[in-house]
């Protein structure tokens, strides 16, 4: 049977989105959280951009010592031959090639420089390329696929499969189709081209977690597997795209969708820390309402619902709280009384004193102080105080912690 997986994007669309950014170091423990949550995929960088260089490499490495799990880290490219071979560059051997397909923006995106049929050739030039260099996956991305000639797409994404890709990556670039028509125009697309379907939907209708889960539905009841791109807090390009946590409870909890089956095994105990480290680095607030981890996702004060609740949780409680891991202890947030912290000014006493906390020593004063000097920039990289899990990272991995802060101009 047919099965969905997750690629997350937060580290490729989210961060490209106006007013909101994250520190490489920050991408980095996005990436580690979305490993140790068992997703499937990391869109984590734009390989052919000099300046994501260090925290490529070093980010490679730290999936090669086992630091993310099974996640597979994918760099996201135009759908040409130089963006690909400066992909290559970077030792990135998973790739997603994009290119638009809607008339609107051929016509009015290239004005004259392409047209349908240069399209597709751009396209698998680029794919072609990639395989002939051994990259290990390749999806082939239709921006503005929803807005796209149907005819077209299949054309489109036959073309893709027979120059080598993957995956077809259907774009609802600006959140244009509704749960209907997804599901029907991915359903087509897996019957006539045959290759997995993945869903890149964003929210300007406010319908994109509805619009990922049909089109997931339509592509595996086509028979082919289903790819849903999400990003954590659902945030991205203008009001942003399907929220990771909602697409993964939809499968797991929504009437009518129990036949369908999760291709990952997701440890859910990850999401709330991870939902409280994005909203952290990225400076924006967890809405009171986000599904699963927002402050009242769990709250109940009205007197039928708050009796209901007491006497039997699912009155009023479609899951647990614990199975997101909101029962843990948060230890990044200060308790009562004396705090001390390390960071950008910090010194050695400071420094012992909040990794013994941790249960890391040092073997010596010469290595807690290379390591120190490492948490200063860290923080002065981040300018936000660092994370327990941060610390841990640069004490466990502090050659490639050393590369992702390092940007040579």
């Amino acid at each position: 049977m047919p099965k969905v997986h997750f690629i997350d994007v937060t580290n490729r669309d989210a961060v490209q989105a106006s007013r909101i950014k994250l520190a490489k170091l920050q991408k980095t423990m996005v990436n580690l959280y979305l490993g140790r949550m068992g997703i499937h995929q990391s869109e984590f960088a734009f390989p052919f951009t000099k300046h994501e260089g260090n925290y490529i490499r070093a980010n490679l490495r730290l999936k090669e010592k086992g630091a993310m799990g099974t996640l597979v880290l994918e760099g996201w490219c135009r759908a040409i031959v130089s963006d690909v071979d400066a992909c290559l560059e970077t030792g990135v051997k998973d790739m997603n090639l994009s290119i638009s397909t809607s008339d609107q923006m051929i016509r009015h995106k290239f004005r004259g420089k392409l047209d349908r049929g240069a399209i597709i050739r751009e396209m698998t030039e680029a794919v072609k390329y990639a395989r002939k260099n051994k990259v290990a996956t390749i999806g082939v991305n239709a921006e503005d696929a929803s807005r796209t000639d149907m005819g077209y797409l299949v054309e489109f994404a036959m073309a893709a499969r027979e120059a080598g890709a993957d995956r077809i990556r259907y774009c609802d670039t600006l959140g244009y189709d509704s749960p209907k028509t997804i599901y029907s125009r991915c359903r087509t697309l897996a019957e006539k081209v045959k290759l997995p379907v993945e869903q890149h939907c964003h929210n300007d209708l406010g319908m994109a977690v509805a619009n990922s889960v049909a089109g997931a539905a339509g592509a595996m009841d086509g028979g082919v597997d289903a790819y849903i791109n999400t990003s954590i807090n659902g945030l991205g390009e203008r009001a942003g795209q399907a929220d990771l946590l909602s697409c993964i409870l939809a499968f797991r909890f929504a009437a009518g969708l129990e036949k369908y089956e999760i291709g990952d095994r997701i440890n859910l105990k990850i999401a709330a820390r991870l939902a409280r480290y994005v909203s952290y680095a990225f400076g924006v607030p967890i809405p009171i309402n986000q599904v699963g981890v927002g402050a009242n996702a769990f709250a109940h004060e009205a007197g039928i619902h708050a009796d209901g609740a007491l006497k039997d949780r699912r009155n009023y409680e479609l899951y647990d709280f614990e199975l997101l891991g909101l029962d843990e202890e948060d230890e990044d947030q200060p308790t009562r009384g004396r705090v001390i912290t390390t960071g950008e000014y910090g010194g050695l006493a400071g420094f012992k004193y909040v990794y013994d906390r941790l249960g890391i020593t040092f073997p010596d004063d010469t290595t807690a102080n290379r390591i120190l000097e490492l948490v200063r920039y860290a923080n002065a990289h981040t300018q936000r105080p660092l994370t327990n899990d941060e610390l841990r990272l640069i004490a466990n991995f502090p050659d490639e912690v050393r590369e992702v802060l390092t940007v040579n101009p």
